[in-house]
């Protein structure tokens, strides 16, 4: 028999299996699923026209039994706990294991989305659940809620949370407006988060009442009051307006027995915040660092424990919903003026950090840059801080304490600032500023006034994204904590911004120059 004769017969009987498997497949899904009454709701279709089954079936190997399907049909019965945990967890994951799937995969047909799209409609919603009506609809890999859906997956263990509980976003809509601005439909400009996250509710609402998937915001909008004692002080001598409109007066205190109090109440900052979980498009991010997809996914996929390994064997699934915490974006005066270029914008953006006052400078820097941003308002302006949450320079805090241990124990001073970090992490910084301006350009912002920072990376990658940086400005000398300084002199030293404050040569030792 020729070669090409034996090929050809290989070739037919891997097809003959290929429509054994679909065959078994589409078998198991009608066992498996429930007969209903015809619903007057739109079905749900793949690619190939042909019914999508609601069911958990990836595989021959996976399947989804009628006794899950019973329970979450009952989203109001409270869990029994008359269960043993073999029969509970039988119950919620009826068949086995499945560690991942594959885009050839029988019944796979992820829902279109075409990320940087300008019409929602066309970009399609971000969906990673994993319930029976999304899943094989599944367009993201990973789980909403960033680092908090380790706590839904234990509430879910606990039987205190039912999995297909479906939330009710009425009335939650955002209270002021973030409009679509042109760098959401580009997709360089926005790649760490979905742009169109806190409108899921009213732009997806077809696919999610009709469609019976599960899209959920990855975005909320809301408005707050802001109370901070170094901020009453700054009030209270006089240093900061209390108009009335941005910085309110405080309602007087009460006594203990319930009489209105004399002391001084303190004052009352309004803002308008968002909270914004990480989307992350894979290709966008990868070109972002300047590295392959392939090798991005790899890293994810290796350093996290193989926790996603449909990192590697789903290369057609291009969003990544990563386990790290969010950002939140704090407004003062009108969200309008920051894609207003006749507006004056003062900004701060920082990571989240522990309140270390005699070691660090985050918490002065904070509340001076909220102080700026409120004066900045007031002078009919707005003002904008971005709260990344990286504590440590994301190497987070059992790092950060260790390195706290380390410089206390081992001669606290500037010329050893940075290798006491890398002695510990063996790395200065993993913040990595290249996807920090994605929120300023789903704010429309195009330029920025004044920036309270004397950091080189944040600035590089803002200007370096398109948006100029008129003036930069650090903290005041006469705000920096004293045993703060070490890290002040540290980073001019290292060569970052400074405004012109001295450096104190006693910190680096009798080498220093």
């Amino acid at each position: 028999m020729s070669s090409d004769a034996l090929l050809t017969q290989i070739l037919a009987q891997l097809n003959a299996l290929q429509v054994s498997q679909q065959t078994l497949q589409a078998k198991l899904d009608a066992f498996t699923t429930p007969r209903s009454p015809p619903s007057h709701g739109t079905p749900i279709t793949g690619h190939h026209d042909s019914p999508i089954s609601s069911t958990l079936l990836l595989s021959p190997s996976s399947s989804l039994s009628k006794v899950h399907l019973a329970s979450a049909s009952q989203a109001s019965t409270p869990p029994d706990h008359s269960q043993t945990d073999k029969e509970r967890e039988k119950a919620l994951y009826p068949g086995r294991v499945l560690l991942t799937t594959h885009p050839d995969q029988h019944g796979i047909r992820p829902f279109p989305l075409q990320w940087g799209a300008s019409d929602p409609s066309v970009r399609g919603p971000v969906i990673c659940s994993r319930l029976p009506s999304s899943v094989k609809q599944r367009n993201a890999l990973g789980a909403h809620s960033g680092s908090y859906s380790i706590y839904r997956a234990l509430a879910i263990a606990m039987g205190t949370l039912n999995p297909t509980h479906k939330p009710d976003y009425s009335m939650t809509e955002p209270p002021v407006p973030i409009p679509p601005q042109p760098a959401w439909s580009d997709p360089h400009k926005i790649v760490s988060f979905d742009p169109w996250g806190h409108l899921v509710p009213q732009i997806f609402r077809k696919e999610v009442d009709e469609l019976g998937l599960d899209v959920r915001p990855s975005i909320a909008v809301t408005k707050a009051h802001i109370k901070l004692s170094e901020i009453d002080e700054t009030a209270r001598k006089g240093e900061l307006e209390v108009d009335g409109k941005i910085v309110l007066a405080t309602r007087p205190l009460r006594n203990v027995d319930g009489t209105e109090s004399d002391a001084y109440s303190g004052v009352e900052i309004t803002t308008s915040k968002a909270a914004v979980e990480p989307v992350w498009y894979l290709p966008g991010v990868a070109e972002r660092f300047g590295i392959s997809e392939s090798l991005l996914r790899r890293a994810l996929f290796e350093d996290t424990g193989g926790m996603y390994p449909e990192l590697i064997t789903r290369p057609d699934i291009k969003v990544f919903l990563p386990p790290i915490g969010n950002l939140t974006v704090y407004i003062f005066g009108n969200p309008a003026f920051l894609a207003d270029e006749s507006k004056e914008l003062t900004l701060r953006v920082m990571v989240l950090t522990s309140l270390d006052p005699d070691i660090c400078t985050c918490k002065p820097y904070l509340v001076f840059a909220i102080e700026e941003c409120i004066r900045c308002a007031q002078r009919g302006g707005v003002g904008l801080v971005v709260y990344f949450r990286k504590e440590g320079r994301a190497l987070g805090e059992v790092t950060k304490y260790l390195v706290y241990n380390l410089r206390k124990r081992g001669g606290d001073s500037a010329d050893k600032y940075f290798k006491s970090t890398e002695l510990i992490a063996g790395v200065k910084d993993m913040r990595f500023q290249a996807l920090m301006p994605d929120v300023l350009h789903w704010l429309g912002i195009r330029k920025i006034d004044n920036m309270v920072s004397m950091s080189d990376m944040k600035y590089n990658a803002i200007v370096q994204s398109g948006i100029p940086i008129l003036k930069r400005y650090d903290l005041p000398e006469h705000l920096i904590p004293p045993d703060s300084r070490v890290e002040i002199d540290a980073k001019i030293a290292a060569g970052y911004f400074t405004s012109g404050k001295p450096i104190y040569r006693a910190r680096f030792g009798q080498d220093s120059r």
